[in-house]
């Protein structure tokens, strides 16, 4: 049994009908990558997923329970947390009281809360030396840091990154893919949206192309990499 599986998944912003019909699963362990062109509805996608936008058809399987329609902060709970794109990170808190604010579901458990901070100052030790930063103070690339560390405070079983690479430099991108990939080896499963399609293929197992809402094309990343269509849709090969 997938670890999420979302069929015919319909959702709207207002009379705009952004996706029509998704079917879309992420065996446990694995790391998915979900690419498109802008306005396709990767982020809709994710957005429904964790609760934020409620779809008007169709359903949401997490771990065996139907999500679709849940609270977002329920969604939190059962293990799915979400790295928006664009960072949004609280600029007038520090580095720890952000990395506090995700760690929110665990009640107020200081013994978890510390084993966590402990865990995401490991995988990203520029955090730890900035600890009492304010966030708007730091770089670019340290606030996606801290915004993938903030959501892996809640312990999430499947972690969903939108654009993890944007607006960052050459070097900093290669950083945070090799950092989606350790985080997959510690047992997070990851769904990735990401609009570097090579990048976003290469790190994953396996992928899904969405096009105005469709899923167009799916199947394993390597293949998908080497497919006409998407390397001249995506991959800027003629």
């Amino acid at each position: 049994m997938a670890l999420l599986k979302i069929e015919n998944l319909h959702t709207y912003y207002g009379h705009v009908h952004a996706l029509k019909g998704v079917d879309l699963e992420v065996e446990e362990g694995e790391i998915v990558s979900l690419i498109g062109a802008n306005g396709a509805g990767k982020t809709t996608t994710l957005r429904t997923i964790s609760g934020l936008i409620r779809p008007v058809q169709g359903t949401i399987t997490f771990d065996g329970q139907t999500i679709s329609g849940v609270p977002a902060h329920q969604i939190v709970g059962k293990g799915v947390s979400q790295v928006p794109e664009g960072r949004q990170i609280f600029s007038t808190l520090t580095v720890t009281e952000n990395l506090n604010m995700g760690a929110y579901t665990l009640g107020g458990d200081k013994e978890a809360i510390e084993q966590n901070r402990r865990r995401v100052y490991d995988l990203f030790p520029r955090l730890e030396e900035r600890k009492n930063q304010l966030g708007g103070t730091l770089s670019g690339g340290e606030q996606q840091m801290l915004t993938i560390a903030r959501a892996l405070m809640a312990q999430p079983r499947l972690l969903m990154l939108d654009e993890p690479s944007l607006g960052l430099a050459p070097l900093l991108v290669k950083t945070i893919f090799e950092t989606v990939r350790e985080i997959n080896a510690h047992g997070v499963t990851i769904l990735l949206v990401e609009q570097n399609a090579r990048a976003a293929l290469k790190v994953a197992h396996r992928g899904y192309v969405l096009e105005t809402g469709h899923v167009v094309l799916s199947g394993p990343a390597r293949g998908l990499l080497q497919d006409e269509r998407v390397r001249k849709a995506y991959l800027g090969e003629k």
